[in-house]
């Protein structure tokens, strides 16, 4: 299945829904060690994205994309700072693959509609990724979405690495992207995980959420992708909450409960 990223510089606060609301990361392109063949796929990178390449301290930069021997890495900047972010559709990750295979029961497959048949859904805000795996897992046919450039590279460098072919990734704005799809390629199922505000709690880890914000900011316009999509999916849209956060929109059609998030389902078009 192929996978698109276009070239595009990264300049996020051009985007509408940042704009008065969150200011930019510094950003540099480093290397993890003095090694010529990673000093290349960062220069490469960092032309790719339009981004300044950085020393390994990263003197003058809030966050770098690091280049490593084992694939790509977002690294905080400065005294204190935490491990790195990654993206992996490996290692530990294969355990929630097989647990996913298994269970058809659990909230994110029922909330899918994976009972009835193999969906195809498009993950419109795909992040790290670990819900796109996971619903590859289940074995719906997967199409991840994601406006980040940084956050693209990263994925696309996991999908190359662990040789998977059965998520295609898309880079650019969900709701663009979904409003051009031609009728006869909407998928069955869009699957929403907007970012929270800083005090709710979420499933990432507290390091990779302060990280992912202080990359991309939060989802305001995460109501305006609601709706395109509501337009576009087949059969429904499923948002991911914690369980205390209240709905994206009102009314649901159905809820499912888990123990660290709820899958909130807006049936579309007549579905169920």
């Amino acid at each position: 299945m192929p996978r698109f990223v276009p070239r595009r510089r990264f300049t996020p606060e051009a985007l509408p829904h940042h704009r008065g609301l969150w200011t930019p990361p510094r950003l540099g392109v480093s290397v993890a060690a003095a090694d010529e063949r990673l000093r290349s796929r960062s220069q490469v990178l960092a032309a790719e994205l339009e981004l300044p390449l950085a020393d390994k301290g990263g003197a003058g930069f809030d966050l770098l994309l690091v280049v490593t021997e084992t694939g790509l890495e977002l690294q905080e900047t400065g005294p204190g700072r935490p491990g790195p972010v990654r993206v992996g559709f490996g290692g530990a990750g294969e355990t929630d693959h097989r647990r996913a295979t298994a269970s058809r029961r659990e909230p994110l497959a029922l909330a899918v509609g994976l009972k009835r048949r193999r969906p195809t859904v498009f993950d419109a805000t795909t992040g790290l990724g670990r819900d796109a795996f996971q619903l590859m897992g289940l074995g719906c046919t997967v199409t991840a979405i994601e406006r980040s450039p940084v956050l693209g590279v990263m994925l696309r460098d996991a999908l190359d690495r662990s040789a998977c072919t059965s998520i295609r990734l898309l880079v650019g704005d969900a709701r663009e992207v979904l409003a051009g799809l031609p009728t006869g390629e909407a998928p069955d199922v869009v699957y929403l995980d907007p970012m929270l505000p800083p005090k709710k709690k979420w499933a990432l880890a507290k390091k990779e959420m302060r990280i992912l914000r202080r990359l991309v900011g939060d989802d305001p316009d995460a109501g305006a992708l609601l709706a395109v999509a509501k337009g576009v999916a087949r059969d429904r849209v499923v948002v991911k909450r914690t369980p205390r956060t209240p709905p994206l929109a009102p009314a649901p059609s159905m809820s499912y409960k888990g123990k660290i998030a709820r899958y909130d389902v807006y049936l579309t078009h007549g579905g169920g």
